[in-house]
């Protein structure tokens, strides 16, 4: 571990060690050692006794133990708990050592110790033998401690542990289930961990060139590289338990290889580095071989982030995944992903995805009556969003040019998305406006949501280009594959309660692509302000939405009702605010008033256009622009559209959506069509929905023009500006 020493000085300290005292605790021995490290302090025993001490520990000797005398069940706890704080004791030693935590003495004593183990007793072949150790602490307790050693060898001489890598290799190429290939699977994932959040380029890149070849012969035979004819599968390896646990742990280091190939840029991409690309199609049929669900759901999730380019978003430093640059094969490899996804769609993958009952920390959840299972959310998002981001991936790699063939195509794949999701939810089935259901999926996930409106957005455009249909039937078409730009974004308007500030929250935030999707959406708006209107035709103000996961967990009262004396009828009031409106952001929702950025806290601000009320969370922050229904009410008045536009809406709106909530129990909010009583007029308000929508947006151009004037917005926003200065001229 340390530098080179004198061979006299070796020799000296293991004499010394030939005449140490006799302990009659072992264990006590070792708890005093670690409470003065812990402490910062030097243990009062020489570094020759703490390192043999040690040494017998990890090997699972009791010094001084008479064992012939002793139960056999008492000598074996004795030795598991002595290896256990010999282990722990190591990794504690060598982590200390590269924060400088300790005083110049105890680090000169820990080096020394760590001189000992390592040079003169071979403690990292002993620490490799309790890999193979039945009790799953010491297992584990071990890959965690060589993880730290080889670390710590690598960032102080840049040399790999060769006894380390010797394992690691062996085990990869016998791929035999068990504790070995399990410790060495964690141990890999977790040393690549370190030196990616350490930035240690060159020493990741050196370790893995040394396991290229071993991974990509572990993964092949976990995930064979060609789909099986017919109704042949993978060979089950999720069958028993070992092999259960092996997956995941594969899984876990192919998130790490994935997320390593966007972090280190245009840097050399091995093979296996690129292994969930490469081997999508087989990932892809072990959800539908594999027999263990937990399996199934983590391909998903792993599928699911490499197509959103955020895997490790978990454990990665955040500035580190966002570098921008992209290695050669990188177009390529995410043109393999979504062509696995939509071939694999194509030939019904999706009717072999099971999804599970909802699961909760005590257990599944059983539904009394006639309700039925609640579906889990988690793998019904990852379907869905794998399948979007795949068709916005297919899209953009052909091009507008291919013509009708192609629209018809890629909605085709959308409504097999539509079908899967029927299947697997009957909440979803009731909701009759489909542009609902992302809403309705994605409302408590704001970061898929906003993935999931992006792609869907350029379903539609793609669509449009490629259709040959005039705008009218355009719209008509997304409403019933459920991909109208319009509708998404008036429900997500509806789902924040038209609050400008959240959309602020937003377009501030780096933890969402909102900022894209919204300006991409403003200069399609600019040129269709006819069918927003429309839209508002569509999505009532008084037909706010749950997400699906609250409808799951029958969470219902979260909305402010009025009961209409109707007994199937429970409508959201109009006038009144739902004081815990279910918003798609984050941690900000539920919190009305409680935003990113405090507008009052600068002394620049004016605190009566900047206020936020923490008393009425009402969609305005500023008492000058508060406005009730009635207001709203007052604007809609006018006489009646031309018939121009009757026509218009009537072929583009026909339906206006208003909340319907069934006694039965917490279900989904059913969407009933019924004739539209809002009349709508070009140049006028249609409806209410249509004022608040205006009003927020105007607002949201107010604040940020405040902002940016005096210089507290985070970037530029003057494209922004522009775009919504355009958008409300249209009105």
């Amino acid at each position: 571990m340390a530098g080179p020493r004198g061979r006299g000085s070796i020799m000296e300290r293991s004499a010394s060690s030939s005449d140490r005292p006799t302990w009659g605790e072992p264990l006590e021995a070792l708890t005093d050692a670690s409470r003065c490290f812990l402490g910062g302090s030097c243990p009062s025993q020489r570094a020759a006794d703490v390192a043999c001490l040690i040494s017998s520990g990890v090997r699972g000797l009791v010094p001084g133990e008479d064992r012939a005398r002793s139960p056999s069940e008492n000598c074996h706890d004795s030795s598991v708990e002595l290896t256990c704080l010999a282990l722990t004791l190591v990794e504690r030693i060598t982590s200390s050592l590269p924060s400088r935590s300790l005083s110049p003495a105890a680090t000169r004593y820990c080096v020394e110790v760590l001189e000992l183990l390592f040079q003169d007793m071979d403690l990292m072949a002993h620490l490799i033998d309790r890999f193979q150790a039945e009790d799953q602490i010491i297992s584990h307790l071990a890959a965690k401690t060589v993880s730290t050693c080889v670390v710590h060898q690598l960032q102080q001489s840049d040399t790999i542990s060769p006894v380390w890598q010797q394992k690691c290799v062996q085990a990869f190429y016998s791929s035999a289930p068990g504790p070995e290939l399990d410790a060495c699977l964690w141990s890999l994932t977790e040393i690549l961990k370190r030196l990616l959040k350490g930035a240690h380029q060159d020493v990741f890149g050196k370790l893995l060139a040394a396991l290229d070849l071993s991974l990509s012969a572990l993964c092949s035979k976990f995930l064979p590289g060609e789909r099986k004819e017919g109704t042949q599968c993978l060979v089950d390896l999720t069958s028993s338990r070992r092999w259960g646990t092996a997956s995941c742990l594969l899984l876990d280091l192919l998130e790490v290889l994935t997320a390593s190939s966007v972090i280190r840029g245009a840097g050399v991409c091995l093979k296996s580095q690129r292994i969930t690309h490469l081997h999508s199609s087989a990932l892809l049929t072990s959800v539908s071989c594999s027999s263990q669900y937990f399996v199934k759901k983590r391909v998903l999730l792993l599928l699911k982030r490499a197509v959103l380019q955020k895997a490790g978003e978990d454990w990665a430093l955040g500035d580190v995944l966002c570098t921008g640059l992209r290695y050669q094969h990188f177009h390529a490899d995410m043109n393999t992903l979504a062509q696995s996804v939509l071939t694999a769609v194509a030939t019904d993958w999706l009717q072999s995805v099971q999804v599970d009952s909802a699961s909760f920390f005590g257990g599944t959840r059983h539904v009394k009556g006639e309700e039925g299972q609640k579906p889990d959310c988690v793998m019904l998002r990852a379907v869905s969003l794998l399948l979007l981001k795949s068709m916005e991936l297919h899209i953009q790699s052909a091009g507008a040019t291919a013509g009708v063939g192609s629209a018809t195509e890629v909605y085709g794949y959308l409504q097999s998305l539509w079908g899967f999701l029927r299947r697997c939810s009957v909440q979803l089935t009731e909701v009759t406006h489909r542009c609902c259901w992302v809403s309705l999926l994605f409302g408590d996930q704001d970061d898929d949501m906003m993935e999931a409106a992006k792609a869907l957005f350029s379903i539609f455009i793609h669509h449009r280009l490629c259709s040959g249909l005039d705008d009218s039937a355009v719209l008509e078409a997304a409403c019933a594959s459920g991909c109208n730009p319009h509708c998404h974004f008036l429900l997500l308007l509806q789902s924040i309660s038209f609050d400008h500030s959240i959309l602020l929250d937003f377009l501030i935030s780096t933890e969402t692509c909102f900022l894209e999707y919204f300006v991409r959406y403003l200069k399609y708006l600019r040129a269709d302000w006819r069918g927003f209107t429309a839209a508002c035709g569509r999505i009532s103000l008084t037909g706010g939405h749950r997400s699906l996961q609250q409808s799951l967990t029958g969470d219902g009262d979260m909305l402010k009702v009025t009961d209409k004396g109707e007994p199937d009828r429970v409508e959201v009031s109009a006038c009144v605010q739902p004081t815990g409106v279910i918003s798609p952001v984050g941690t900000l929702r539920l919190a009305a008033g409680f935003h990113l950025v405090e507008y009052d806290s600068s002394d620049q601000s004016d605190p009566e256009n900047m206020e936020v009320s923490q008393e009425e969370p009402g969609p305005s922050v500023s008492e000058k622009s508060r406005f009730s229904a009635l207001d709203v009410k007052q604007k809609i008045s006018g006489s009646p559209m031309p018939i121009g536009q009757q026509q218009y809406e009537s072929s583009v709106s026909k339906p206006m959506c208003t909340l319907e909530r069934r006694q039965e129990g917490p279900s989904l909010p059913v969407l009933q069509s019924e004739q539209t009583s809002c009349p709508t007029m070009w140049g006028r308000l249609p409806c209410e929905t249509l004022a608040r929508a205006e009003l927020c947006m105007s607002e949201l151009r107010e604040v940020v023009t405040r902002l940016q004037t005096r210089k507290l917005f985070p970037y530029n926003p003057s494209s922004l500006l522009k775009l919504l200065a355009q958008v409300e001229n249209c009105s």
